[in-house]
């Protein structure tokens, strides 16, 4: 029986002891008292999660990490494969210096420490998509150690709140992907593609510093927002590109760290934070009982939303580690001096270089959006999430010289919703003008700023419906949908005082109220005259008609 419903038990065994109990009545009060206080101190809730991720990326590279075979995605099976990937006895690994230069850049951007000089080892397994029956790895001294992730949650009742947080990152270590297992149900097979073995991945390691699957879910997306940044990995999980192992326990805070279970091969952010939360829940429910939670690996079903036991938890000594002998440590040098003679300065791995190439980074980003154009924090989340979007952001407001806040609104709003309805990316740019024609695309919303000074100063009513008709009659000019549809500005004042005065005529109360001094009641009647207008009013225009008519 759970240790909550062992507690109700006990406490209506009490009260009926109470009832009929022949005790002195004080008796009575001190043991409910007791009751009541040890239900309320008693809390089910103490234990908290902890989480640590293990995190492969695949490395951006036009080749793998110990041979020439190209790298590609949904190629035909087995056909990106060398001798070396399929390990033919005689064949040698040489190792691919653009991943080498990935996992520093990686390594600095991370604010590790780069080691000087880093060494390969086998690790050893046998599945039957490993040929070699090891893996090459870096387990003694890998190439990156003692970094720091910042990254940060939206928090608040409004989620609109910025919350920093800290991971660290333990290591960096370069290492070789496996092949892949298609399994045939139906025929009961199994098929062996190598296409994937050889390819270099970062595996990245960190410390047990997070609480719950919105932190790790978190983690995980600031980090492949670096390395897409970066240019060292893409980041795309649906295509295996970043693959996430959490380690999850749970434990009282102060005590010393539970016992962990590792979920695999978590190949989804959200599935990421679903899979913790209910591995949490379920230690907890495990330790609530009296149970013992296992040292085991699980994966994750989707369908179910549960964890499954997968089988016991490898140890270091099952992988029988051993130093690598066909590779020489790895060194890399701090700068151009530190060159010994001799060396080519193209085949070396310098770290300073790499570090000149550092692009800004998404947290500093997001400070520079939020300080250079005062919007709103978790606008620059939006931004910065979709790749493309602050460089097309700062296209609109150099191009139209338009409020900051303004712009904003258009392409978190207008411009994503119609890119999502499509399935079209941000950077997919295509723009075709012929005269004022313009074919939408993902330009459109700036050139409609543009090249339709009609409604650029409308509300955003007006213009959000001009977009939507340019998104639906591909290769029309936006003036002639704005005549079709009636959507430009009311430009005959004229008419705008015709309209001011009916609404003015049928509202005597209201106008009576701004008379006495309430000038809010103006913002009323303003709002009918759009109402009117249907929303294609210059406000200004019309405030000041207000204002004389009600004076």
């Amino acid at each position: 029986m759970p240790a909550i419903e062992t507690e109700i038990c006990h406490f209506f065994n009490c009260v009926l002891y109470l009832f009929f109990s022949s005790c002195p009545q004080s008796t009575c009060v001190h043991l409910l008292m007791d009751v009541l206080s040890f239900l309320l101190h008693s809390d089910p809730q103490r234990l908290v999660g902890v989480v640590g991720l293990e995190i492969h990326a695949q490395i951006n590279s036009k080749t793998k990490l110990f041979s020439g075979s190209p790298v590609g995605f949904s190629a035909p099976p087995n056909s990106l494969v060398s001798f070396f990937d399929a390990s033919l006895p005689g064949t040698l690994p040489v190792l691919n210096k653009r991943c080498v230069e990935a996992a520093v850049m990686t390594g600095l951007a991370l604010k590790c420490t780069v080691n000087k000089k880093s060494f390969f080892d086998r690790k050893h397994y046998f599945y039957a998509d490993l040929p070699a029956g090891f893996q090459i790895t870096q387990q003694r001294q890998p190439i990156a150690v003692d970094g720091a992730l910042l990254y940060s949650l939206l928090g608040g009742k409004k989620r609109n709140q910025v919350i920093q947080k800290t991971v660290r990152i333990k290591q960096i270590q370069l290492e070789q992907d496996s092949g892949k297992s298609l399994h045939d149900d139906l025929r009961s097979q199994t098929f062996i593609d190598l296409n994937r073995a050889g390819v270099g991945l970062m595996e990245l390691v960190m410390e047990p510093d997070m609480s719950c699957g919105e932190e790790a879910a978190a983690a995980v997306r600031e980090l492949q927002l670096i390395l897409q940044a970066l240019g060292t990995c893409q980041g795309n999980m649906a295509e295996g590109q970043m693959r996430v192992d959490a380690n999850v326990s749970v434990h009282e805070p102060g005590e010393p760290l539970g016992v962990r279970a590792e979920v695999k091969n978590i190949n989804s952010i959200r599935y990421l934070a679903k899979a913790i939360d209910f591995e949490i829940q379920r230690q907890i429910d495990i330790l609530q009982r009296g149970g013992v939670v296992l040292k085991e690996t699980r994966a994750y079903d989707s369908k179910s939303g549960e964890t499954i036991s997968m089988r016991d938890k490898e140890g270091l000594q099952d992988y029988r580690f051993m130093p690598e002998p066909n590779l020489p440590p790895l060194i890399v040098y701090t700068d151009n001096a530190s060159l010994p003679p001799g060396i080519d300065v193209r085949q070396a791995v310098v770290v300073e270089a790499i570090r000149k190439r550092l692009p800004e980074l998404p947290g500093v980003k997001r400070d520079r959006l939020v300080r250079s154009y005062g919007i709103l924090p978790e606008h620059s989340f939006t931004l910065v999430n979709e790749e493309g979007l602050v460089e097309y952001f700062e296209e609109v407001l150099k191009a139209t010289a338009k409020e900051p806040r303004k712009v904003i609104g258009w392409v978190t709003n207008d411009l994503l919703g119609h890119l999502k309805e499509q399935n079209i990316p941000v950077s997919q740019r295509s723009v075709s003008r012929t005269g004022n024609a313009i074919i939408p695309s993902c330009l459109s919303p700036r050139l409609l700023l543009v090249y339709v000074p009609a409604v650029t100063h409308t509300s955003h009513v007006g213009l959000t419906q001009v977009f939507q008709e340019m998104w639906r009659s591909p290769g029309k000019a936006a003036q002639q949908l704005i005549q079709e549809k009636d959507l430009g500005l009311v430009a005959d004042t004229n008419q705008l005082h015709s309209i001011c005065q009916k609404v003015v005529d049928s509202h005597p109360h209201e106008v009576d109220a701004i008379r006495n001094g309430n000038k809010k009641v103006l913002n009323k009647l303003m709002g009918l005259v759009q109402k009117e207008t249907k929303g294609r009013a210059d406000p200004v225009l019309v405030r000041a008609i207000l204002q004389d008519k009600t004076s």
